[in-house]
């Protein structure tokens, strides 16, 4: 059920990343809704959207002027090719048809996951969709997140919290399944058509769709939206990345949209894959506000937004919790039923950040769900007391995380600082000791497997502080005082080489930067560890206002999502990163439509960012989750169990016999 858009994220993450490459602090789209545009989402502490100050009349975009061809010529010389309309449910289910069931739900009920076996029987036995009549469709499920929203507008989404709330309440017009393979949704879409040449995409839309406050949703919600978000003004960076590939988007009528390429990209396929506002909402307040939060008319509007998909947000109190409601109108229009209702009525996501504080609510019932940390996994969830109302499982999932260099810092400008860093820390003890075992060394923005890595195996950094030391001297940081701290005369002044390390307030996540702190002890660097709360991180790295900072990116469907991460000047560009090789790759890269030379330009962006460490990569995180034993239903990806479609509109509990 999740609308997933294209990028955790970072095109994160409604079913259109979440990262990123999901950032973990990224990817795009999550939760119960039915398609996410595949973008990478970013984690918890991911900046959110930058506002510019671009004066009203240059707002326009380039767009404004495309005057679309009448749709009879489009049908007589476009030769349309039919493309896939699915219903991700069906298809989750024909996948788990062609599975082997390796036990009982009783059994895996009554394991410990402490073998390899286990975790498989427990995913094979509680990952299973419902019979028909099984689900208890009055149920709640209360789910656990570690950061507050942003917003709740759709197209302001950036962090993961968003993603998984906002993926159940926003309306869109495609997906992807757990092989992140594209289709358009069977829910809101009747037909899908490409050009044989690929500049145009057209959609035919069902005519049964309602936003909550009761108006039709249509085409034109779909070509108004394009429009916002090609406003240079409005801060939806995530978004616009890829949505900006194409030369328009044109309602032909109600239910009649066709969306226009400048090229025909490898990516468009993507592209068109953006949240939708509704039209008779925003027509009127966006020109005059375009931070979509600001003036009073967006304030209520954040407060108690219209949804399209077939949660709306029932309550909110900042900071605590978001509590969604079924919406009748998604399932019932007209006096029939149009769409199969979502398996809970209600869900509460529950906003705790300390993750020993999240254990304790999930041992006690309070939520029924969570991300696991290692210590967690492996001591803190393997007695009865936990077993009593939980299991838990893990799944391989495409999420990295590492330090972010500021290069518009005089510390990290130069290249030799920067590996210095990774020399400097010890990864074997962050990989052992903190990590507990459990993840795997990252090298750089792509999964080891995935098609877009490349054969070539890149070599996770190993603490050599040798070879930091003498780094660190090339690049003229030497003790010119002999006070034991490393400087160097920037502009007449000698500086001292003394920086600040943000990290959101995970234990986890801070026992890495303090192991960081003492590694650079040892060689005369000083990094102050400064634990920050989540928005206050996330405002302070859209602004760039940062030295440096420990963060995460879950991976896109597609590796042009992660342009806006490496693209110089980009607005999700935080550490300020430039090197044309690789903006002319990510260039090529959406243009070659074999993927076996797409994959050679994106292994060729990763050895040049491996070289030059714009971030120190650390481990790659999987999937590793606490359940209570009431839920049933999880199935996992490289996007989690939860950014890619159904997602969590998998998830449900079974009916008291």
């Amino acid at each position: 059920m999740p609308v997933f858009f294209r990028q955790m994220t970072v095109r994160a993450s409604a079913p259109w990343l979440w990262a990123a490459v999901a950032c973990v602090a990224a990817v795009v789209a999550a939760g119960c809704s039915r398609s996410e545009k595949g973008r990478l989402v970013a984690e918890p502490e991911a900046p959110a959207a930058q506002a510019t100050t671009t004066d009203a009349r240059q707002s326009a975009p380039p767009e404004a002027a495309f005057e679309p061809p009448p749709l009879e010529a489009l049908d007589r010389d476009a030769k349309w090719i039919d493309r896939p309309v699915k219903d991700a449910l069906a298809v989750l289910r024909e996948q788990q048809a062609k599975e082997p069931v390796l036990g009982t739900v009783a059994e895996a009920l009554a394991l410990k996951n402490d073998s390899a076996q286990a975790n498989a029987t427990i995913l094979s036995a509680l990952g299973r969709l419902p019979e028909k009549g099984a689900a208890d469709l009055e149920a709640r499920i209360d789910r656990h997140v570690a950061g507050d929203l942003g917003s709740t507008n759709p197209i302001l989404i950036s962090s993961s919290a968003e993603f998984d709330i906002l993926g159940l309440t926003g309306f869109g017009l495609f997906s992807y399944d757990r092989t992140l393979e594209p289709f358009a949704n069977a829910e809101t879409v009747v037909s899908w058509q490409t050009s044989a040449d690929g500049l145009y995409d057209k959609v035919v839309m069902r005519d049964d769709v309602v936003w909550s406050d009761g108006k039709p949703i249509t085409a034109h919600d779909i070509a108004f939206t394009y429009r916002v978000i090609m406003d240079p003004r409005v801060p939806v960076p995530a978004v616009r990345t890829g949505t900006d590939q194409m030369k328009g988007v044109h309602a032909y009528d109600d239910r009649t949209v066709v969306f226009f390429h400048k090229e025909p990209l490898a990516t468009n396929v993507w592209n068109i894959n953006y949240p939708v506002l509704p039209q008779h909402v925003y027509e009127g307040t966006w020109e005059k506000d375009p931070t979509l939060k600001d003036s009073p008319e967006h304030v209520t509007l954040e407060e108690k937004p219209i949804s399209g998909g077939p949660y709306e947000i029932l309550s909110r109190k900042r900071g605590q919790e978001i509590v969604l409601r079924r919406r009748e109108s998604w399932s019932q229009v007209n006096g029939r039923t149009a769409r199969e209702q979502p398996y809970f009525k209600d869900i509460r996501f529950r906003i705790i950040e300390d993750p020993n504080t999240a254990l304790l609510a999930l041992k006690s019932g309070e939520i029924d769900e969570m991300i696991l940390q290692p210590e967690q996994w492996t001591t803190q969830t393997i007695d009865d007391d936990y077993y009593r109302l939980n299991t838990k499982a893990t799944a391989p999932e495409w999420v990295s995380f590492h330090f972010a260099w500021n290069i518009g810092t005089p510390f990290f400008a130069d290249r030799r600082v920067r590996r210095a860093m990774s020399y400097a820390f010890d990864h074997d003890r962050m990989l052992e000791k903190i990590c507990l075992g459990l993840y795997e060394p990252c090298a750089g923005n792509f999964a080891p497997g995935s098609w877009m890595a490349g054969p070539k195996r890149l070599e996770p950094y190993k603490q050599d502080l040798d070879k930091a030391e003498a780094l660190l001297d090339e690049a003229g940081w030497t003790d010119h005082d002999n006070d034991g701290i490393r400087d160097k005369e920037i502009d007449g002044q000698i500086v001292p080489f003394e920086f600040a390390l943000l990290v959101n307030q995970q234990p986890f996540r801070i026992a890495i930067c303090t192991l960081l702190k003492e590694n650079l002890e040892q060689i005369g660097v000083i990094a102050n560890v400064r634990p920050v709360e989540v928005t206050a991180m996330q405002e302070m790295m859209q602004k760039k206002n940062f030295q440096a900072c420990f963060s995460g990116w879950g991976s896109g469907t597609d590796p042009d999502t992660s342009e806006n991460i490496w693209k110089t000047g980009e607005m999700r560009n935080y550490c300020g990163y430039s090197n044309p090789e690789v903006d002319r790759l990510f260039a090529e890269g959406r243009r070659e439509l074999d993927r076996n030379r797409r994959a050679e330009k994106y292994a060729r962006i990763q050895e040049i960012l491996y070289e030059d460490q714009p971030y120190t990569w650390l481990f790659w995180r999987n999937s590793f989750y606490g359940f209570s034993k009431s839920l049933r239903g999880y199935a996992f990806s490289p996007r989690g169990p939860y950014h890619y479609s159904p997602g969590s509109g998998s998830l449900w509990k079974p009916r008291a016999e």
